[in-house]
């Protein structure tokens, strides 16, 4: 059983805000004028009044309601209270499609019954001021709390004291609303308000400082992986043995994926909804899956980054880096490498024990195939053991477009003229009502998947990624999972898969308030784990970004699945561009020690993941 619980103040009573500022999600107003300093403020103000229009949601009685539906306010909006009159409740319900019935202690009863009418889909949410009040209402069949701006501590106590019970925090707004509907419904300033708020499934984000590219230790307590609660029971404590706390439904996927059996993509959807015990289940179990794969050894490669410019004309949405007329956000000035310098930091990081370099950059509008064909080949010429890999999908479309030949014939040039691999980049989500918002005029995905089949029928291998924490949701995620699933199934061409999460502060769409500040440390560790569990037997490698993660992060992760911690880079201006603080050099010795501290063995590899060196001892 799944309660949810809605932290909200009431500025008319004057109380605290529970531990300070942010605890509660919503603020009950009464003026228009209340609901904008509300919302400056960062909770979403709910209103009784239809009258307060800038309201993210409103409260009403039955005749309220189906005027505000005739309005054209979407249920999902809307709350109805439990009336006297059962039949203009029950009119007001289905007149309004309100997501809530809002009733007493008292009347759980009545309530439960009006809402399990057919063609009714109503959660009824009883208001209360104490965890003994709320396990009543809980186990007379409440499905929704609303309560006051309870402490991280208090919420704690509840969840526990609803052994059993799946907790999940929510903010006015239903969880599992679309961000489509959201995003055409709201206000501009209402809209950025409930993205500050949720994770990728409309649930209340964590309140933790950390983020994707932050300066600032993982959120995670030590003995456990989810970091869904900020209580001390649960900071302090470990995960529960066994699925005591796992719903059915997640354990039957679970048991299945231990068997060899690959979950559907309705199945890696349900995995992704997953919060607390349920992310420590599923991270265990991605963890053996490791173990059975790769067994304790986790890889790293000695490698530089070589970001050629940063002149781009398309407009993602999430890009910091690109500089370009169409540009979103402007903070450094263009540049553009020489091919002589490219060279020339290629051959220093030969020097240092470099066995790869990475090319990529944006796409600058006076480059044609023969710029990315001129950079293999004066790499090649002067550094013939070096491996190349370079060049995203959407390079390769441009690449090909502008040069008047296919992807075929295109690819065929730069693997002949010395190009190994490419980068899994460009893919971002491979949902294309995703990419319509994120990144309208670059390829799609079937354009990504026609250059990735064509590369892997040329003997071109390629890595694998997904960015996320935007402004997606788990059923893109587990989209983009399907896609790069089904291209494997065809070609075996992925070497690894790495999940990228989205570092925020520097993007165009977060600083335009059209997105999430990235994803939580908890859809962090799921993108990880399901990737182990639904690419099992497909890709055997996961990385762990330490680029976007720091070291710290990184290593956490190596037990939910992860096997790899990617390479030194050198130099990485992509993230950096964003916002992240980390990215420029991890040394051999520190990726050593990041791993060794875990428990596990390191091992220098390449690109393809041959071992360079026999595993370093762990003593």
């Amino acid at each position: 059983m799944t309660v949810t619980v809605w932290r909200v103040l009431d500025p008319s009573t004057g109380r605290a805000n529970g531990d300070g500022p942010g605890t509660a999600t919503g603020a009950l107003v009464t003026t228009s004028e209340q609901a904008t300093a509300v919302m400056a403020t960062g909770p979403l103000p709910v209103a009784s009044d239809r009258g307060v229009d800038n309201a993210i949601a409103w409260v009403l009685g039955a005749n309220d309601a189906r005027e505000a539906a005739r309005a054209g306010v979407p249920g999902w909006r809307l709350t109805v209270i439990h009336g006297e009159n059962r039949a203009a409740t029950i009119d007001g319900l289905a007149r309004s499609g309100a997501s809530w019935l809002r009733t007493d202690l008292d009347r759980i009863d009545e309530a439960l019954d009006i809402a399990a009418l057919p063609a009714l889909h109503t959660t009824v949410s009883v208001p209360v001021e104490s965890i003994d009040a709320a396990v009543r209402a809980v186990r007379a069949g409440a499905g929704d709390l609303v309560v006051g701006p309870w402490s991280a501590q208090m919420l704690g106590q509840l969840r526990d004291a609803l052994d059993g019970v799946r907790l999940v925090e929510r903010v006015a707004l239903p969880l599992g609303v679309e961000i489509d509907a959201v995003r055409t419904t709201l206000s501009t300033e209402a809209f950025t308000a409930w993205c500050l708020l949720v994770d990728g499934s409309g649930a209340a984000r964590p309140r933790y400082e950390w983020a994707p590219g932050k300066d600032v230790p993982p959120p995670v307590p030590p003995r456990r992986l989810s970091a869904e609660w900020l209580d001390s029971s649960w900071v302090s404590g470990s995960p529960v043995d066994g699925h005591r706390h796992v719903r059915d439904d997640l354990v039957a996927i679970l048991d299945r994926s231990l068997d060899g059996i690959r979950p559907t993509v309705a199945e890696i959807e349900l995995l992704f909804g997953a919060r607390g015990d349920e992310v420590e289940a599923i991270a265990s179990v991605a963890d053996q899956l490791r173990a059975r794969t790769c067994g304790d050894m986790v890889t790293y490669v000695v490698n530089r980054n070589i970001n050629y410019t940063n002149r781009c004309y398309f407009q993602c949405g999430f890009c910091g880096f690109s500089r370009g007329p169409k540009s979103l956000h402007y903070k450094d000035a263009p540049y553009l490498l020489s091919t002589d310098e490219v060279v020339s930091r290629s051959v220093e990081a030969w020097e240092r024990g470099a066995t790869e370099v990475c090319i990529v950059g944006g796409i600058h509008p006076e480059f044609s195939g023969d710029f990315y064909l001129g950079l293999v080949d004066a790499i090649k010429a002067r550094l013939p053991e070096m491996h190349i890999h370079g060049f995203t999908p959407l390079e390769v479309w441009q690449g090909a477009a502008t040069s008047g030949i296919t992807v075929r014939e295109f690819l065929t040039r730069l693997r002949d003229a010395g190009l190994g691999t490419l980068p899994g980049t460009a893919a971002e989500i491979l949902d294309d009502e995703v990419r319509a918002f994120l990144c309208p005029d670059k390829i799609t995905t079937a354009e990504w998947a026609e250059v990735m089949l064509t590369a892997h029928a040329l003997g071109v291998r390629a890595t694998s990624t997904i960015m996320h924490g935007h402004i997606d949701h788990p059923r893109s995620w587990a989209h983009h999972y399907e896609v790069l699933r089904n291209i494997q199934a065809r070609t075996g061409g992925f070497t690894e898969f790495v999940p990228l999460p989205f570092v925020h502060m520097g993007a165009p769409i977060f600083l335009q308030g059209r997105s999430r500040p990235g994803p939580t440390w908890d859809e962090v560790v799921l993108i990880h784990a399901v990737a182990r569990i639904a690419f099992d037997g497909l890709i055997p490698n996961i990385q762990a970004s330490w680029v976007k993660l720091g070291l710290d992060g990184g290593a956490r992760l190596l037990a939910a699945g992860c096997n790899d911690l990617g390479g030194t880079l050198m130099n990485e201006s992509i993230s950096r561009a964003s916002g992240a603080a980390h990215g420029q050099l991890a040394t051999p010795e520190e990726l050593e020690a990041a791993i060794t501290g875990m428990g596990r063995v390191p091992a220098r590899r390449n690109t393809v993941y041959e071992l360079l060196e026999p595993p370093v001892s762990v003593s």
